[in-house]
């Protein structure tokens, strides 16, 4: 408990001392004073260049076990992963970008169990150039399990809500979630100097203005390049009253040669083996981001074990049907099997239907073709948009049927 509370004033006195000297304005990494040193008794050192000061925080989470530091805020420009971390050790993967707005955020997936030994942000009363050092040491598994844990700070973290206050939904409006997956910290699949989140965000605006202007309102997850959990894009869903969620990827997948557009549907059991592998690949954003999973693993699951999904299932399955084949007769293209199911957790909402659309595949040189081209893009939009005004008026028109 000592070494803890020791950790943690550690902590909290290296950010109160940034945060004393009022530097709010983005600080820039310098690559070439930024390294990783493994040295002796099984010691680790991150050091990170910086045009100055900024206000910091560092903790580590398990499951698997990550340390994290959040920085207000930092230009990563010229950093890249591979150059800081050339070939795994002790720190198995770096990761870093931006977390939410004015934040962002370092990632580092540890190989064994490890506790930081020292931390510090000199800053160079001259210049005001800045270095982040970070000492880690060897531990044992009682002792970082004693340590990890998120610290509880409401200015770190992100609400349950969308950037703007939702208005009060309209009863006679239908109104779409529409989710660009990724974002910030977590690019998602990249190729070729593409990023999926990148793609995703811009297919998710011009989908979203194309539905606008057919008087359908909509909800956007993130409208900017940030990060958000995969239980608040459930959350912003709900909040919004919304009457359909639509999550949009374009994955990278190896595995059975994954090319063209696929949609996808809730089911405890993945159809096949590739779909079982994308699932949890999407199901790990949250890890990838240094998001704290301790008791919360099963929140939006047990929403599903406990609400019937007699409704709402179908109306899914009807939707996947309308959305493939509006995008197939706009000629696509489209998977082999472009209906597929699998445990999704953005997928779990018992009271929303709810898809995910896989435009296409980054690991497909075609697919990542077609969601280049600006027209290719413009053509999928407006198939999209067409197939969700079709199953608004076809599940509306069944509601009385439901209700007998």
């Amino acid at each position: 408990m000592q070494a803890i509370l020791k950790l943690l004033a550690v902590i909290m006195i290296t950010a109160q001392g940034a945060l004393a000297q009022d530097l709010s304005a983005l600080a820039r990494v310098e690559p070439e004073q930024s390294k990783i040193e493994e040295g002796w008794f099984g010691k680790t050192t991150l050091t990170l260049g910086l045009s100055q000061g900024v206000p910091f925080r560092v903790f580590l989470l398990g499951d698997p076990a990550r340390l994290v530091v959040d920085f207000r805020e930092v230009d990563w420009t010229g950093l890249s992963a591979e150059t800081l971390l050339p070939k795994p050790g002790t720190i198995a993967k770096l990761r870093f970008g931006t977390f939410q707005p004015g934040w962002s955020r370092l990632v580092a997936d540890l190989a064994g169990p490890m506790v930081p030994q020292e931390i510090g942000m000199p800053v160079d009363p001259a210049s005001g150039a800045a270095r982040l050092e970070i000492t880690l040491k060897k531990a044992t598994a009682e002792e970082f399990t004693q340590a990890a844990g998120a610290p509880v700070d409401p200015a770190w973290t992100r609400s349950l809500s969308p950037d703007k206050p939702l208005k009060q939904k309209n009863k006679d409006r239908f109104l779409v979630a529409i989710d660009p997956g990724h974002g910030g910290i977590d690019p998602g699949a990249e190729r070729d100097g593409v990023a999926e989140k990148d793609l995703m965000l811009r297919f998710a605006l011009s989908l979203s203005e194309t539905l606008q202007r057919s008087g359908v309102d909509v909800v956007l997850t993130r409208s900017e390049d940030v990060f958000v959990a995969l239980e608040t894009r459930v959350a912003i869903a709900h909040q919004a009253q919304a009457d359909m969620f639509i999550s949009l990827h374009a994955d990278s997948l190896t595995q059975g040669g994954a090319k063209g557009a696929t949609v996808y549907t809730l089911s405890d059991e993945a159809s096949d083996a590739a779909t079982a592998h994308l699932a949890a690949r999407h199901n790990r954003a949250d890890i990838i981001a240094g998001v704290d999973l301790t008791g919360s693993d099963d929140q939006v699951a047990s929403i599903l074990l406990d609400l019937a999904r007699q409704e709402t299932e179908p109306r899914s399955t009807a939707l996947a049907q309308v959305l493939s084949k509006g995008m197939a007769a706009a000629g696509g293209p489209m998977n082999s099997r472009p209906l597929r199911r699998a445990g999704f957790s953005v997928l779990k909402s018992a009271d929303i239907p709810s898809v995910l659309v896989e435009i296409g595949f980054l690991s497909s040189k075609r697919d990542l073709n077609n969601l280049r081209d600006p027209i290719w893009r413009a053509v999928m939009v407006n198939a999209m948009a067409d197939a969700i005004l079709a199953w608004r008026d076809q599940d509306e028109a069944r509601k009385p049927l439901i209700r007998q």
